[in-house]
């Protein structure tokens, strides 16, 4: 295999490579790291902000950016915990019936926030990055008054299952990680829509002149990525059985790293949910390795907030020699 080849795995799969060094030097400091246990505690744990991920690819690809899906985790787990104990105590149904109630409904409203945004952002031409910070805001302030600021525990116990079970040895949050990898992966790479994303993020005027509805489009992907906060919402809520308004504190910042760091381009057009994935795993190892080093958990912000940079600017480097940006 000649240099040129060589260079060419290299730049194509230099996140990969660099994900396996990462591995390997914890290995080395870590023992316990490249056993089953841990690598599906990985699994596990990435899966929360995975699932979301998946959403907000979609949503970058398509030239826009969500910063509110951390309330949307908040709120969802309350709304669901709120109608679940109001159907039980009013006697229409169990609790534990009240809980699948109490998830749809989550899911339905948090579609209509996305559904809102998208509005608002096609109607109006105000970025995205405006409408969702205020956004973000009104969301906590909604899930603080609806909970009264306490967490909410009557739940279900079977509720647990969705955070913390396993199915055949494998957590059941893996499983939902990887069933919303591959709807939305034959979404973006095999359907109409998928190419009518790439199109509005990469040109939306060129979209709209070979017949691309952009303003569906764009709203789609809005409602897409909020309806995945409120699955991830569900998720983080059922692991420790309680819903409380300060959940997914900061948890935008590592979904979009994590699309970045799979190689979307923030100017829209380009990225995928495979590079996604990548970024998923690639901070769930960077995290779980620190806690396994003993690694102060303030360092681990500085180490963290490093290595996200460097694989930020790599990808970026990546991108622009793609697409021939200077």
């Amino acid at each position: 295999m000649n240099k040129a080849k060589l260079s060419k795995i290299f730049h194509t799969h230099m996140m990969e490579i660099i994900l396996l060094v990462i591995c390997i030097v914890i290995a080395f400091m870590a023992p316990g790291f490249f056993t089953v246990p841990n690598i599906l505690g990985i699994l596990r744990s990435a899966a929360f902000k995975g699932v979301i991920a998946f959403g907000m690819t979609m949503v970058i690809i398509c030239g826009e950016i969500d910063l509110s899906i951390s309330s949307t985790v908040a709120i969802s787990g309350i709304i669901a915990a709120l109608v679940a104990d109001s159907l039980s105590a009013a006697g229409i149904m169990s609790l534990s019936a009240g809980i699948v109630v109490g998830m749809a409904v989550a899911l339905v409203v948090s579609g209509g926030l996305g559904f809102f945004v998208g509005f608002i952002r096609t109607k109006f031409n105000i970025p995205t990055f405006i409408i969702t910070l205020a956004m973000m805001n009104v969301v906590y302030g909604a899930a603080a008054l609806l909970s009264k600021g306490f967490p909410l525990t009557n739940l279900p116990s079977w509720y647990n299952v969705f955070g913390a079970g396993n199915v055949l040895g494998i957590p059941v949050p893996a499983i939902i990680l990887i069933i919303v990898f591959v709807i939305v992966h034959i979404i973006m790479s095999y359907t109409t829509f998928g190419r009518s994303v790439y199109a509005a993020g990469g040109n939306p005027e060129a979209a709209r002149l070979s017949g691309v509805n952009v303003t569906k489009v764009k709203i789609l992907v809005m409602v897409a990525v909020q309806v995945l906060a409120a699955l991830g919402g569900i998720m983080c809520s059922s692991q420790v059985m309680s819903a409380a308004h300060n959940f997914g504190k900061g948890w935008e910042m590592d979904v979009i790293a994590s699309v970045i760091i799979g190689g979307a381009s923030l100017n829209g057009g380009i990225g995928n949910v495979k590079g996604t994935f990548i970024g998923i795993i690639f901070l769930g190892v960077l995290l779980n390795g620190m806690t396994l080093m003993n690694v102060n958990e303030y360092a681990q912000y500085i180490v963290r907030g490093g290595l996200i940079l460097g694989a930020v600017l790599i990808n970026t480097i990546q991108v622009a020699g793609r697409t021939g940006e200077k």
